[in-house]
């Protein structure tokens, strides 16, 4: 059997309103709300914006840990990682600009959201 497509991810978030406004910057409009979650689709992957399932240990994300390092959202043409740079720059939300990767010599943008996991629009050809 052969895994086909990643369905869904599912990020766990301090403030749910104040992530949708950050992440409806770069990913539009949610398919899905309610008061404890929000969704987006990325193509054939959705991803979902949770609040905790119960009282937080750690409060704070730290991508240096176990578990994620960071969400990668992928583009296909350069002139996309640009306007996605121009996204973020009319949204106020602090990023790297355009660097390249020091492993596959291929453009990236990184930034933060706002419980701090680390995202990031990846140039794959």
């Amino acid at each position: 059997m052969k895994l086909n497509f990643v369905d869904h991810l599912v990020l766990i978030v301090k403030d749910l309103k104040k992530s949708e406004k950050f992440y409806s910057a770069f990913l539009g409009k949610p398919i899905h709300r309610d008061k404890y979650s929000v969704a987006y689709q990325i193509g054939n992957t959705k991803l979902f914006l949770g609040l905790p399932y119960r009282e937080l240990k750690r409060k704070i994300f730290d991508k240096e840990e176990l578990g994620l390092n960071h969400l990668a959202f992928g583009v296909r043409k350069l002139l996309e990682l640009k306007t996605m740079e121009k996204i973020l720059k009319k949204a106020g939300i602090k990023n790297s600009g355009i660097q390249i990767d020091k492993y596959g010599k291929k453009p990236f943008i990184w930034f933060d959201d706002p419980d701090g996991m680390r995202l990031e629009f990846y140039f794959r050809t």
